[in-house]
């Protein structure tokens, strides 16, 4: 029988309300036991003393290109970067090329993650035929070949009959909506926020009102035909606000917050470094200390990263036309132990159940818990590690980070998928 023993570690499991000193044994790719002074003299042993062990993160928002845009990542590339970054379990958006719209794109995509990822990975499909926000593709027969969501992320629904229609019939399928929230109309030819330092730089600006308008008219669509929402990426306080008016009506909505929004401000696009250009913008301080209490007092459910590789080629163009997004699988828990745990804004147990338990609970899956029983989707932390983010060790394909060069406590040092130990003393061993 293959077993495992990770002896003498601190574990952290939001699901058992646990945080303490435990044994954790690992039998046949599930969790068998967990227990103090486990003895179990056959087992392969992971001395973890000094570490916290913790359920495999789960990210609800990445971007594998894959099929299509190769040259920025692949599922073999992004998830190795997901395994170094403690990450188990990934939602890849539909944006590929061709669009997951059909079964057949469907199964392509899960065949891909079977043949190449090293994570578990758990697609969604386009809410729309060529996300084009018109015609709704086929939710039923979608959900039926694995899809766990449905979502146009990067183009909004513009039309709000359509998202009307789309709300009712994924209500009668049961599955949860992911909202890119962006009024076109009002961030047109947009790179960066609209404030002090858009008009500093000479940028053309992205109002907050754009996410926002688009947040208030998807609430009362979702509070009128009882459908499930999920925003991603908020970023604005007016926008957590709302979110948190909706959970008090009891609309069914969830939201998701970004490392790189809670952590920067739109003032690290001066010298127009576009690798602080993304898609919702960098806002204001005061839009970055909103987050952080919307995550402190549960209006935003969980912590995903956005990971979006672009090539140096594309991100070495003139601010305007550099594309939006930067990577994050690789620093999602030093950037939120940093900033939400160090700081005190959140307990290492919150922290960690916004990044495990509470995305699988969006999701509807059986991951982010160390439960005995449950897949063996486990992540070792050295929290006292400090070490500098640099561009050698990326795993993705791209090096699209803000981050690089930054000195940052608490890192991964060993990731188990389903009892395969993937990355141990942060090498990779597949």
């Amino acid at each position: 029988m293959n077993r495992l023993l990770i002896r003498g570690g601190i574990v952290v499991d939001p699901s058992q309300g646990l945080e303490a000193r435990r044994d954790l044994l690992i039998e046949e790719g599930r969790i068998a036991a967990v227990g103090e002074n486990l003895n179990v003299p056959s087992a392969e042993t992971w001395e973890a003393d000094g570490l916290h062990i913790l359920p495999g993160l789960v990210d609800l928002h990445v971007h594998f290109r894959e099929p299509g845009q190769e040259h920025k990542e692949t599922y073999a590339t992004g998830s190795r970067s997901a395994a170094l970054g403690g990450v188990t379990s990934v939602v890849p958006m539909a944006n590929t090329n061709p669009i997951v719209e059909k079964q057949a794109d469907l199964k392509f995509a899960l065949y891909l993650a079977q043949d190449q990822a090293v994570v578990n990975v758990y697609p969604l499909a386009a809410a729309t035929v060529g996300q084009k926000g018109e015609d709704l593709t086929e939710y039923a027969d979608l959900k039926q070949n694995g899809a766990v969501a449905l979502s146009d992320d990067g183009k909004p629904i513009m039309d709000s009959a359509v998202m009307r229609r789309i709300l009712e019939y994924a209500s009668m399928v049961g599955l949860p909506l992911f909202l890119h929230e962006e009024d076109m109309n009002l961030s047109a030819r947009g790179c960066m926020n609209e404030g002090y330092w858009s008009t500093f730089l000479g940028l053309p600006g992205m109002s907050p009102a754009a996410e926002e308008v688009m947040i208030a008219r998807d609430l009362i669509l979702a509070d009128e035909t009882g459908g499930r929402i999920h925003i991603q990426h908020v970023s604005t306080a007016r926008a957590v606000d709302l979110i948190r008016i909706g959970k008090q009506r009891g609309i069914q909505v969830t939201a998701e917050a970004c490392p790189h929004h809670f952590t920067l401000t739109d003032e690290a696009v001066k010298g127009y470094r576009t690798h602080a250009k993304m898609n919702p913008p960098l806002r204001t301080e005061k839009d970055r200390l909103a987050l952080i209490e919307g995550l402190k007092d549960g209006t935003i459910d969980a912590i995903a990263t956005d990971h979006a590789p672009h090539t140096r080629h594309e991100k070495e163009q003139e601010f305007e036309l550099a594309p939006f997004g930067i990577i994050g699988l690789e620093t999602l828990f030093p950037l939120t132990y940093n900033n939400l745990v160090l700081t005190g804004a959140l307990s290492l147990s919150d922290a960690v159940r916004k990044m495990t338990l509470e995305p699988a609970r969006i999701l509807g899956i059986d991951k982010g818990t160390l439960r005995p029983g449950a897949d063996a989707d486990i992540a070792l932390v050295d929290l006292n590690l400090k070490r500098v983010y640099t561009e050698d060790e990326i795993q993705s394909k791209s090096k699209n980070s803000p981050f690089i060069g930054w000195e940052l406590q608490g890192w991964p040092v060993g990731t188990i998928v389903g009892g395969n130990i993937v990355m141990r003393d942060r090498k990779l061993l597949v």
